[in-house]
């Protein structure tokens, strides 16, 4: 059975950094996609950042440059390291796995296509 098991979020103040690990079992987790996706309130959720097993990265516009994701494949975990944190990135934060190839094209990622998913954790970053 597939789990993921967010960590690392909480409340930090605009400019600052902050990570966010997931934690994988059951599955081979070095050859799936991993992503990180985001919901704010009242927004739908939007893809943040992926990593296909080759190593190849997605980043949503919004985050280059300030998000750095990566995985730690000897502990199975994905981690996302966020900077200069802004008050808009204040959301849920999702990690979610699909076998093999990212389910991306041109940049966008198919949310409905990645049928694992954790149970979200909480960033809030205030002015």
């Amino acid at each position: 059975q597939v789990q993921l098991v967010e960590s690392g979020g909480g409340s930090v103040q605009a400019g600052g950094s902050q990570r966010l690990s997931c934690a994988a079992s059951g599955y081979t987790y070095s050859s799936y996609c991993m992503g990180w996706f985001r919901q704010a309130p009242g927004k739908e959720r939007e893809g943040v950042a992926v990593m296909d097993s080759d190593g190849t990265t997605i980043y949503a516009d919004s985050v280059k440059d300030r998000f750095t994701i990566s995985k730690d494949n000897a502990k199975n975990t994905l981690l996302l390291q966020m900077n200069s944190l802004k008050p808009e990135d204040t959301a849920m934060y999702y990690c979610a796995a699909a076998p093999l190839a990212c389910p991306c094209s041109g940049g966008y990622c198919y949310q409905n296509d990645f049928p694992y998913w954790g149970q979200g954790i909480q960033v809030t970053v205030s002015s």
